[in-house]
C-alpha cells in the first residue's frame, strides 16, 4: 500500500481522552491559583533595587551566595548594562540603611564597588501593574476572538481563543504549583505563548475550512483528522525547533532570564497540544460543516476547479 493510501492516524479517536486531560488540568490550576496563588516578583510587590558599579565584572553566583550568607531571602542579582555593573532587586522595604548594609556585605570579601543608586518601589505600583497585566491578556484574548470571527467563522473564533486561556491557566497553574517566582519577564511570556499559540492554532484552522471547502466526502470528524494529517509535520517541527532554542536559552541565558524561557517551554509544549486537540475537539462539540465554511459556487464556475479530490484512504470508508 502506498503512503497516500494509508489511513492517517486517527486524531479525533482520543478526543474524549484528551478532553478529560484539558479539563481536569484546567480545573486543578485554577484550584492551585485560589488556594495558593502565585509567587509574585518585586514588579508586582515592591521592593528596593540596588544599582552597584564594580571594578571589575563580578561572578554573580557569588554575589548572591554573598547575600544569602547575610541572612537576605528575597532578591535578585543580575548584570545592568555592563558586566561591571549589577543590579540588585530585594523584597525588603525602602529605608537609609539598606543600600549603605548591602554595600558592607559586598566589601567584606573584598570587592571594589561603588553604589550608584538605590530606589524604593512602592506596592501600589505593583497592584497597578497586575491590575494592568491581566487587562492586557483580556484584551489580548478578546481581540483574537474578533479576529479570528472575522476572518474564519465566529465558531472558529471561539475554538481558537478558548485554547489560549487554556495554554495560559495551565502555565499558571505550573508556576503556582512550583511556586515559581512570577514576575514580569513571566508575563511577557505569557503574551508570547498566545501569540505562539494562536498561530498555530491559525495554521490547523486554515486547512479545516480549506478542506471543508475543497473534500465533498467525508463527515466534519474524518476532514478535521484530514486537515491535522496534513499539518502534523509542519507543527512538531516548528514546535521542536523553538523548544531546542528555549532550552538553550533557560541553561545558558542567566538567572534574569530562566523563568521567561520556562514559561516558553511549558507553553509551547502546552500550545502544540491545545492547537490540535482542544481547537478541533471544540468544532467537533459546536458542529462545525461545510454550511458555515462553504462559499457560494459563482454561476458558471466549473466543479472541477471548485473540488478538490479526497484522500483515497476517505473514498473506501
Amino acid at each position: 500500500m502506498s503512503e497516500d493510501q494509508k489511513q492517517p492516524f486517527d486524531f479525533m479517536a482520543l478526543r474524549k481522552i484528551a478532553s478529560v486531560i484539558s479539563i481536569s488540568l484546567v480545573v486543578a490550576s485554577i484550584a492551585l491559583l485560589a488556594v495558593r496563588g502565585l509567587n509574585l516578583g518585586m514588579d508586582f510587590t515592591g521592593g528596593t533595587s540596588v544599582e552597584f558599579e564594580y571594578a571589575a565584572a563580578p561572578q554573580l553566583d557569588d554575589i548572591r551566595s554573598e547575600l544569602d550568607a547575610a541572612g537576605y531571602e528575597q532578591f535578585s542579582v543580575q548584570n545592568f548594562g555592563a558586566d561591571t555593573t549589577v543590579l540588585i532587586r530585594m523584597a525588603e522595604a525602602g529605608n537609609d540603611q539598606l543600600a549603605p548594609e548591602v554595600t558592607r556585605v559586598l566589601e567584606e570579601n573584598g570587592a571594589e564597588l561603588e553604589l550608584v543608586s538605590s530606589e524604593f518601589v512602592g506596592s501600589q505600583v505593583g497592584e497597578e501593574l497586575r491590575e494592568d497585566s491581566g487587562l492586557g491578556l483580556l484584551i489580548a484574548l478578546l481581540v483574537v476572538l474578533a479576529y479570528v470571527g472575522m476572518r474564519f467563522q465566529f465558531k472558529f473564533g471561539i475554538a481558537s481563543v478558548v485554547p489560549l486561556a487554556h495554554d495560559v491557566i495551565i502555565v499558571l497553574g505550573v508556576f503556582s504549583l512550583f511556586q515559581w517566582t512570577f514576575d514580569l519577564t513571566v508575563l511577557a511570556a505569557l503574551l508570547a505563548i498566545i501569540g505562539y499559540s494562536l498561530n498555530d492554532t491559525i495554521v490547523v484552522a486554515d486547512r479545516i475550512r480549506e478542506n471543508f471547502r475543497k473534500m465533498r466526502v467525508g463527515e466534519a470528524w474524518d476532514i478535521i483528522n484530514e486537515s491535522i494529517h496534513q499539518t502534523i509535520t509542519r507543527t512538531i517541527n516548528t514546535s521542536g525547533t523553538t523548544l531546542v532554542v528555549l532550552i538553550a536559552l533557560y541553561f545558558l541565558g542567566g538567572e534574569a532570564i530562566n523563568n521567561f524561557a520556562l514559561a516558553l517551554i511549558i507553553g509551547v509544549v502546552v500550545g502544540t497540544y491545545s492547537s490540535i486537540y482542544v481547537s478541533a475537539n471544540l468544532l467537533m462539540f459546536m458542529g462545525v460543516s461545510r454550511d458555515d465554511l462553504i462559499v457560494p459556487k459563482k454561476e458558471g464556475a466549473d466543479d472541477s476547479e471548485e473540488e478538490e479530490q479526497p484522500p483515497e484512504w476517505l473514498n473506501r470508508m
